[in-house]
């Protein structure tokens, strides 16, 4: 029975830009975080005992600073010949023919499909066909699949695209191509890359045409299980398996702090949540985005004290083990528990009163709220940089829907640091 790992957008060397602007940042770690999981693909293949390694493009994420990214793929390629594994791979986007101004011969089981036109290579000892073709350009806007060759007969027929499908959110347009075409070729299996999440494109009924994601997430919105697919041919059928690669998981982490009354209630509630997300990751270094989110009467002090909040949530997760979880941001989405606008004391005058009709007025009067935005906007170009570039979610002051979106934050704060002996909060 023939088996044969895929993979994709191992991005080997990602530099990983912005990490230095995390303080406290495991950056050696997320930065090694690609060859680590690539050697986790290695030692698969050879503990699984593979028959082929299929890499569905962007195994570099662009042209190498220095030789050592291909020294390193090489020693990987060599640890598969050793084992008597072969690998065919083609190029995406991140590593075209033209984007690689350096490159290394390549060990005599490893194939590099052609960037010409699609290429077949038979593998007549599994029954296997191989059909593929790599990027030329990084901006390849054709459908390639549309020159891929008919099915062979009698023969397990694999195709390797990298592609954007139909389109993926937050994807370049790249080699798009359809669904329906893809199945007209009748293939058994097809092995897409570009898209980082994992996903089928076919039905449970119909062969596999299957993004595996890339190997290892490498920023917040790369979150959950990354790795890869082993496949077993069975009477001419793909039986799957989705295989765990990564060493760093990023996770976002949404905490229900609805009726806290102070932040030991809501470190409580992330403390539990961050118990079942280290348990889920196992092994590896959990990389965190923590939202706390839901009415409750600890808003107005979250509001105010945001460093604070952020700090102990930080501490808490190294309480839970420094080398195991990292904070790398916390956002704020909770409300108060009063109705927007309403004092929790009708006795409330004077300036505080005041206040509150205008933010109440910047929630119902567009205008006002448009004009607020300007003079925000005016004020953050003459704050020192420091001061704007936060590590929590700034402001985007010119934009009005995402100063309405903070008004219940700014009520908050100013409650607390202006109200609290009116109100008692």
């Amino acid at each position: 029975m023939p088996v044969f790992l895929h993979a994709a957008d191992i991005h080997l060397d990602s530099p990983l830009l912005g990490l230095d602007r995390h303080d406290g940042a495991p950056a050696e770690a997320i930065r090694g975080a690609t060859r680590s999981a690539f050697d986790r693909l290695v030692q698969t293949a050879i503990d699984r005992r593979v028959d082929f390694v299929v890499i569905a493009g962007d195994l570099y994420d662009g042209d190498w600073n220095d030789c050592n990214t291909g020294l390193y793929f090489t020693s990987r390629m060599i640890r598969l010949r050793e084992a008597g594994i072969k690998a065919y791979l083609i190029r995406g986007n991140h590593d075209a023919a033209n984007r690689m101004t350096k490159s290394l011969r390549l060990p005599d089981n490893t194939t590099m499909l052609s960037v010409d036109a699609p290429q077949t290579i038979t593998l007549d000892d599994l029954g296997v066909a191989i059909h593929g073709q790599g990027f030329a350009t990084r901006a390849v806007t054709d459908d390639l699949s549309t020159n891929y060759p008919a099915a062979i007969p009698g023969m397990f027929n694999l195709g390797i695209l990298h592609t954007s499908a139909d389109g993926r959110e937050g994807h370049e347009r790249y080699a798009p191509c359809s669904i329906e075409g893809l199945k007209r070729k009748g293939y058994d299996y097809w092995a897409l890359g570009h898209i980082h999440a994992r996903e089928n494109l076919s039905r449970d009924d119909e062969p596999p045409i299957i993004f595996p994601g890339n190997v290892q997430g490498r920023h917040a919105r790369e979150t959950g299980a990354k790795g890869c697919c082993v496949v077993s041919i069975e009477r001419g059928r793909a039986e799957v398996e989705f295989v765990p690669l990564d060493v760093v998981r990023w996770v976002r982490m949404r905490v229900d702090v609805s009726g806290a009354n102070e932040l030991d209630d809501v470190l409580a509630r992330f403390g539990g949540e961050l118990e079942r997300g280290v348990a889920a990751a196992e092994d590896r270094l959990l990389a965190i985005r923590v939202e706390l989110f839901g009415p409750c009467a600890a808003h107005d002090s979250l509001a105010s004290k945001r460093g604070t909040a952020i700090a102990e949530i930080r501490n808490e997760a190294m309480r839970a083990g420094a080398d195991r979880v990292w904070v790398e941001k916390v956002k704020f989405a909770t409300r108060p528990l009063r109705a927007r606008g309403k004092s929790s004391d009708d006795s409330l005058e004077g300036p505080a009163e005041v206040l509150l009709e205008m933010i109440q007025r910047y929630r119902t009067d567009a205008s006002s709220l448009t004009e607020l935005a300007s003079e925000l906007d005016d004020l953050r170009h003459k704050l020192p940089a420091e001061l704007v570039q936060r590590d929590d979610d700034a402001i985007a002051p010119r934009d009005p829907k995402d100063v309405l979106a903070k008004l219940d934050e700014i009520e908050g704060l100013l409650r607390d640091r202006l109200f609290a002996d009116a109100e008692n909060v």
